[in-house]
């Protein structure tokens, strides 16, 4: 697990992202289609709260395989890939295609997560290391972070 160098987060940074995390939930309630890049970005938005059903783009033979397999979903998709040159590529590829199917596409959470990091939120799977702050063990007790 990537663990984040502790430092203190404001309250307001904690409710900003439990708040995300909360709408990302009711998201996937409405069944609007979370999908990350790979197995450790779904660990991290489960280990933050997050319990609605995410898909992992790579379990699919790359984005033509993924695009089709969303042809005829009509449900919002949520893409909260990583912010580094794949994710970035990815990102717009997909965006591209499947509006050009009709697919309604959002990064309106992609964007939020990184205004909160203030860019320190690269990865989606750096969102572990927010855990303690979002369970209220927060400051230098390392040994609170024994038990997470």
């Amino acid at each position: 697990m990537l663990l984040m160098r502790q430092t203190v987060l404001d309250d307001a940074t904690v409710d900003r992202l439990q708040n995300i995390v909360k709408m990302l939930n009711e998201e996937s309630k409405c069944g609007s289609i979370i999908v990350v890049e790979g197995k450790r970005d779904a660990e991290a938005l489960a280990s933050i709260g997050f319990n609605g059903e995410s898909t992992l783009f790579n379990k699919f033979k790359g984005v033509t395989d993924f695009v089709d397999s969303h042809s005829m979903v009509r449900n919002k998709i949520i893409l909260l890939f990583d912010m580094d040159r794949t994710g970035k590529r990815l990102t717009s590829e997909l965006v591209s295609r499947l509006q050009l199917n009709g697919n309604q596409v959002t990064l309106f959470y992609k964007s939020a997560l990184a205004r909160i990091g203030n860019g320190k939120i690269r990865h989606i799977e750096d969102l572990a290391g927010y855990k303690p702050f979002l369970l209220g063990i927060v400051g230098n007790r390392r040994d609170l972070h024994f038990y997470l």
